[in-house]
């Protein structure tokens, strides 16, 4: 804690003096991830719970849903695989179509984007995903990955599953100005630099036809006034009302892409070409 006195007294000299210069902001990140994992901690482990299955298999015409990216849309923070992302899309999806939901994940924990295509190619080559989520961008901010690289990735990951035939809704960024255990100013630059890459991921999804859900929108100010409930034990990760929050928030926009609904709400955007109003663009 002494060497992060130290690091805080010299970010907020230079800040005085000279006002935070690009490479110090690189490295205040930096700092970030290494404070982040210090206080938090992993007390969750690396793996999330498996909630592949199919959901409700006695209504049939069945959907396929796949989620990729990284430890959120994986699921890690529940108490049990009905608590995951995964799981409570899955349910929320098969409640409101009346239809079963196959779901599979090969999103993985810790995951940044460069690690998508690996994880289109880890789904069979068989599998025809009726409609694809992506949730990732959070370690891409910790480890300082430039925001057009992990746009790139973005993007080729969202023309490879259409390739397959799947609607695409992406989950930008969340606000890492949410963390509370991370102290200033490098939370305040971990908001800053979360937000930036998601409206770069949000414009990326739109231009190429995947729909975006703003997560910092949606659900973010849920998790700032109500940490204690929306974030599990580390501090970090969503718990089970957390994920039962953001698969609430998020449905609206898959349920669109699926042609299930017409209108989405704030936060929401859909692509161009589908765009039907005002409520469509949130």
């Amino acid at each position: 804690m002494r060497l992060l006195r130290r690091v805080l007294l010299v970010l907020l000299s230079a800040t005085a003096v000279s006002g935070l210069s690009a490479v110090v902001a690189r490295e205040v990140l930096r700092r970030q991830a290494a404070v982040a994992r210090r206080v938090i901690g992993t007390p969750l482990g690396e793996d999330a719970h498996d909630a592949d299955r199919v959901y409700k298999k006695r209504l049939g015409s069945r959907i396929e849903l796949v989620l990729l990216g990284d430890s959120i849309a994986a699921g890690l923070g529940a108490d049990d695989a009905r608590g995951t992302l995964g799981s409570r899309l899955a349910r929320g999806l098969a409640k409101r179509t009346q239809r079963s939901v196959r779901l599979r994940t090969v999103a993985v924990v810790g995951a940044e984007s460069s690690m998508l295509g690996d994880q289109v190619a880890a789904l069979p080559a068989s599998a025809r995903p009726d409609v694809a989520v992506v949730v990732v961008g959070g370690n891409d901010v910790t480890h300082r990955v430039p925001v057009a690289e992990a746009v790139a990735h973005l993007e080729t990951t969202i023309e490879s599953l259409q390739a397959r035939g799947a609607a695409v809704v992406v989950g930008t960024c969340p606000d890492l100005g949410a963390l509370r255990p991370v102290p200033q100013p490098l939370r305040t630059l971990g908001a800053r630099a979360s937000r930036q890459l998601a409206q770069a991921q949000r414009e990326a999804a739109l231009a190429h036809g995947a729909w975006a859900v703003s997560l910092a929108d949606v659900v973010g100010p849920f998790f700032i006034t109500n940490p204690d409930e929306m974030f599990s034990l580390d501090r970090f990760h969503p718990s089970a009302q957390g994920y039962k929050r953001t698969a609430k928030a998020m449905l609206p926009s898959i349920l669109a892409a699926l042609g299930e609904r017409d209108e989405v709400p704030f936060g929401h955007h859909a692509p161009e070409a589908t765009v039907s109003g005002p409520a469509a663009t949130g």
